[in-house]
């Protein structure tokens, strides 16, 4: 798992992603045997490319879909959203359903500072108070945490100085599915 591409360290591989959404989607389904009060909501942009995987995966094996599904704009919730030099593109909220005293899982690709969930958070406390709010990432960046959030669901904790970088690549987007470890930010 060595492997170097684009001068980033492969920590996971297509198929290593693979088992690893299929491991999360037994958890949730252990935490969550009836899935009809459950709602699957990627945070944009990447969060939901994840979330998509996860929503298929657990039609695979429930055989149809008995939860909830969206996906969640947290652009106009960010702090710092009027801090940036060029303006951030806001992408599209799709929830089409009631939050009211349902389980929302949020689904982001990395978790570093806590940041984007905080600000997921917030915005889904507009739609309706949930009944419980939990968090799926594919990979936790233990380090420099800024809030006091912690993923429920977790694909694999990366320990890494501030300086590096974690990129998770979706075929979708990326062309190939794998999760990258950089030395610097500048990737």
């Amino acid at each position: 798992m060595s492997l170097i591409m684009h001068e980033g360290r492969v920590i996971l591989t297509s198929e290593r992603i693979q088992l690893t959404i299929q491991r999360l989607c037994h958890h949730i389904l252990e935490n969550h045997p009836d899935t009809t009060n459950l709602c699957i909501v990627g945070i944009q942009e990447r969060g939901v490319l994840l979330a998509e995987k996860i929503r298929q995966q657990l039609v695979n094996m429930l055989g149809e879909q008995h939860f909830k599904y969206g996906m969640l704009d947290i652009t106009f919730y960010r702090d710092d959203f009027r801090r940036r030099d060029t303006p951030i593109r806001a992408s599209a909220t799709d929830i089409s359903f009631t939050v009211e005293n349902r389980d929302i899982i949020l689904i982001d690709d990395v978790l570093y500072t806590g940041r984007t969930v905080h600000a997921a958070i917030a915005a889904i406390q507009d739609l309706g108070r949930p009944r419980k709010i939990e968090m799926l990432c594919m990979v936790d960046r233990r380090f420099n945490r800024h809030f006091p959030i912690k993923a429920d669901y977790l694909g694999i904790a990366v320990d890494a100085v501030e300086e590096a970088y974690v990129r998770v690549r979706w075929k979708e987007k990326d062309g190939e599915d794998a999760v990258l470890l950089f030395a610097g930010k500048d990737q």
